[in-house]
């Protein structure tokens, strides 16, 4: 895995990562250029908040799948907002156990979970090749003294978030094993969809393993394989590597009693 520096110069570093990193943060694509700007399921910004934005923004920086792009217990100086790809955060034990707490798409804010003079208590980690927007973190202060809507954008980010963890949570107590596995599968496609990234038939190139899904659900390997081909026996996800598909979202639901939320013009910065 490779562990992602975002300052200006690679020799900075200061934990070693497996191989060199090299690339710097850029700017590559401009707010006023923003791909997210045309997600149905985001809520566009006015030419003035992306003027306003483009003036915190540090630039952007890629990233290949693996990547560390946050270091449990580490230290960080930035925020960075999703704009290409999806990754996973999670809290690693002593032993090498992990917790796959959620999974950040487009327009999610990494660096936003925990206090901002803390190290993170989690890592994350890039499951697709990625392209992230880079902020300094000291800046947000004078950004939201500055334009109060954008700060309840964050503000409401932060409660999103919260209210998927609660949803997770849940899951984790009182689903059975197959009502978990439907579960993530109908939120991640409902996640795919409002971020432009799922097909027409609520299909989600992604290459989640079973090791993946296990950590998340809290399921062994071998549970979680057996969950999986029984729920594609009924019809209800077809969960194949590198692809997900839930034909009939609304039975997958109703099977795994989850409400989804529906369109809600997700902000982003």
């Amino acid at each position: 895995m490779t562990k992602i520096d975002f300052s200006a110069d690679a020799a900075d570093q200061t934990s070693t990562p497996v191989r060199e990193w090299g690339s710097k943060v850029k700017s590559t694509v401009a707010c006023k250029d923003c791909p997210l700007q045309e997600c149905s399921g985001l809520r566009a910004h006015t030419p003035e908040e992306l003027a306003y934005i483009q003036e915190y923004k540090q630039g952007d920086i890629a990233a290949e799948r693996g990547s560390i792009i946050l270091e449990q217990g580490k230290k960080t100086h930035h925020l960075h907002s999703v704009l290409e790809g999806v990754l996973i955060r999670y809290r690693t034990l002593e032993d090498g156990r992990r917790q796959i707490v959620n999974f950040m798409f487009p327009g999610d804010l990494i660096g936003l979970q925990g206090a901002f003079d803390d190290a993170v208590m989690h890592s994350v980690e890039a499951l697709l090749d990625v392209r992230l927007c880079v902020f300094e973190r000291g800046d947000f202060k004078a950004l939201i003294k500055s334009h109060t809507d954008l700060g309840y954008d964050l503000t409401w980010l932060a409660a999103k978030e919260e209210t998927a963890l609660e949803e997770h949570l849940v899951a984790l107590g009182q689903r059975s094993a197959k009502e978990r596995v439907a579960y993530l599968a109908v939120w991640l496609i409902d996640r795919a969809l409002d971020t432009c990234m799922a097909g027409d038939d609520n299909s989600l190139d992604l290459p989640i393993t079973q090791a993946q899904i296990a950590d998340m659900l809290g399921l062994s390997l071998v549970h979680t394989n057996r969950t999986l081909r029984s729920l594609e026996r009924e019809g209800l996800i077809v969960w194949k590597p590198g692809n997900l598909r839930v034909p009939d979202v609304d039975a997958a639901c109703d099977y795994a009693q989850y409400q989804r939320a529906g369109t809600n013009n997700r902000p982003f910065i």
